[in-house]
């Protein structure tokens, strides 16, 4: 299963994350180039339309270099923290994406909390750079303290940065900001290198968590 990649997007609410999934999946390939392609795609139930937040975590998924990668996108909003949990034991991995203006808030820190629980690797993803008033380098001052705080093992403490500009799908390692002709590539590219590929049994008997019912 060494060509496939798990993986969640989590956030607070409004940082960019359902955006970000939206550049993914056209950077992926999901769409075709002329496609018109509407805003927050992945927000189909009519609450989330409604309300521009994401409530029910939802898969989609992208190819890259070779392997497919699986992105679950996650509710930001507190309300909604049942959804994150459930979604995080079905991946091997986070995106973690902090504003780069606010910094990390309490969602930030309750997800982030959830997924080193389950060891699970993090790429860290400081978003809307290009704003007036970002400040990434002391959020990233600020995502550090947060990992000190909730690390289990020492090796939680090692994560790769991406900076980015998820509206214009545009993205750079470390920090600073992403040429006007920069793509997702480093992020993806990210994805690949830290987040581990599934140990599963393939040959096991099929097993699936019920996480949600709907009827039309």
């Amino acid at each position: 299963m060494n060509n496939i990649r798990n993986i969640a997007l989590v956030a607070h609410v409004d940082h960019g994350k359902t955006t970000l999934l939206d550049a993914l999946l056209k950077s992926g390939g999901t769409f075709a180039a002329h496609q018109a392609v509407v805003d927050r795609v992945m927000d189909s139930n009519d609450q989330e339309r409604e309300r521009g937040i994401t409530i029910l975590a939802k898969a989609a998924e992208i190819e890259w270099r070779g392997t497919k990668i699986n992105l679950v996108d996650t509710p930001g909003h507190a309300d909604f923290g049942g959804e994150v949990e459930r979604a995080l034991a079905l991946v091997d991995g986070i995106l973690l994406l902090v504003d780069a203006a606010e910094g990390p808030l309490p969602q930030t820190r309750y997800v982030l909390s959830k997924a080193l629980a389950r060891d699970l690797p993090v790429v860290v993803v400081l978003n809307k750079v290009d704003r007036s008033d970002a400040r990434p380098e002391e959020v990233l001052l600020e995502v550090e303290q947060l990992f000190l705080d909730l690390a289990h093992h020492d090796h939680h403490l090692s994560f790769p940065v991406i900076s980015a500009v998820a509206r214009d799908g545009r993205s750079m390692k470390g920090i600073g900001m992403p040429a006007e002709n920069a793509d997702l590539v480093p992020l993806l590219d990210a994805i690949l290198d830290t987040i581990p590929e599934p140990t599963d049994d393939p040959s096991a008997p099929l097993q699936a968590m019920v996480a949600n019912l709907d009827a039309s």
